[in-house]
């Protein structure tokens, strides 16, 4: 009787997708403000700042956070906006603290 292997072979895992890993995975999200496609960045992937519209702080690179555009489709690269995860949960809960004028420099 041979011993018992409980361990997978490696030639039978899943391959992963690198350039999917660092993008995130994308779902549909109804809310009351409409239906959102929504990405989840992970940590370590953002090579960049961004302003979360949420509070109105940045979001330095490197830091999990989240995409967030209109799911409709009609919208385009500019209508994509980058939240702290909390921000965006609690976005019907609270407006944004500080509205930007014109004149200020615009993040993400």
């Amino acid at each position: 009787m041979s011993p018992r292997r409980n361990s997978r072979r490696r030639d039978a895992e899943p391959r992963i997708d690198q350039d999917q890993a660092r993008r995130g995975v994308e779902r549909i999200q109804v809310a009351k403000d409409g239906e959102w496609a929504v990405r989840v960045i992970p940590g370590g992937s953002s090579p960049k700042a961004y302003r979360c519209p949420g509070c109105d702080q940045e979001i330095p690179p490197g830091v999990a956070h989240l995409v967030a555009w209109p799911a409709d489709g009609r919208g385009d690269l500019s209508d994509r906006r980058h939240w702290h995860s909390s921000c965006w949960r609690a976005r019907d809960r609270r407006a944004p603290i500080i509205q930007r004028s014109r004149s200020a420099p615009r993040y993400g």
